[in-house]
């Protein structure tokens, strides 16, 4: 016999929020009632799933494995709820992208989008953290990093060249001969970037590394900017920078044997997913755009 919705649906979302009372505020009921259907659906199962701590809730060992069977079921369930309601209103999709990325890449190209998909409803959100396709709200991530990541399709979007880029006022008031000159200048750190300056400096044969950095941002965006401001020189992509580049509001210091080659941008979505006709033609449309 199936438990009933509402006890897998509190189910889901204590183990996620790993709170009874959060949970119940997500689900709008009180957190006597979510209780209540905690305890229900454990007796119907005859399992312990969860234990209550000082520092919250933690999932049993058999809790950990139901989750894993159910969530896709809920994920299904989801998207055929949200298909059912955009019935008849042409396509939708929902995209979660990296900041830098939503910012830097895909703003400047939506009309192009909406010119050549215009019945797709488009919803995007940023944010650095991945999304969570178990909940079954965004069809595409656009995630920046390892694609070592589980039970979904990757596509990689673009090779990348990382290289050394500063405004043109900036190279030309400190002119740069040799890599390691670039030691004496302002180093301008991006902290999430997977290739550091001392990466960077390894590859180029210059064993010295950075003692310091004048400015460290956690957002590619501001990396950039900051360079653009001619404050010093950041270690960027060029997939990202490409506005900057195009305008000549950035120059790369070297050429581009002095760039590192990476993949590092994907296009990242559930299986479930792959037929979906607007999943089909915004994966078209951005391998494109690259």
């Amino acid at each position: 016999m199936i438990p009933p919705l509402t006890s897998l649906l509190a189910f889901e979302a204590i183990a996620r929020r790993q709170s009874f009372a959060l949970a119940a505020s997500e689900l709008h009921l009180t957190p006597s009632a979510v209780s209540h259907q905690m305890a229900k659906l454990e007796r119907q199962l005859g399992l312990k799933l969860l234990e209550r701590s000082t520092k919250g809730v933690v999932l049993t060992p058999a809790g950990v494995d139901y989750l894993r069977r159910i969530a896709g079921a809920l994920a299904a369930l989801s998207t055929a709820t949200q298909e059912a309601r955009h019935a008849g209103q042409g396509h939708y999709l929902y995209v979660h992208a990296s900041p830098s990325f939503a910012s830097l890449w895909l703003m400047p190209r939506l009309s192009d989008f909406a010119r050549h998909h215009p019945d797709v409803s488009l919803y995007v959100s940023a944010s650095p953290q991945h999304s969570d396709f178990q909940l079954g709200q965004i069809d595409i991530d656009i995630r920046y990093g390892v694609p070592n990541w589980q039970h979904v399709e990757i596509e990689p979007l673009a090779t990348e060249l990382i290289q050394p880029m500063t405004s043109p006022g900036f190279l030309k008031s400190h002119p740069v001969r040799h890599k390691a000159d670039l030691l004496q200048l302002p180093l301008i750190q991006s902290t999430v970037n997977l290739v550091q300056w001392s990466d960077w400096f390894n590859t180029q044969g210059v064993t010295t590394r950075p003692e310091r950095y004048e400015y460290s941002f956690d957002r590619a965006m501001m990396s950039l900017d900051a360079a653009a401001q001619g404050l010093g020189v950041a270690l960027e992509s060029n997939f990202l920078a490409e506005s900057y580049l195009k305008s000549k509001r950035l120059v790369p210091v070297f050429g581009r044997a002095a760039a590192r080659t990476i993949q590092a941008h994907f296009a990242v979505y559930p299986q479930r997913n792959a037929n979906r006709p607007a999943v089909i033609r915004f994966l078209k449309w951005l391998h494109q755009r690259r």
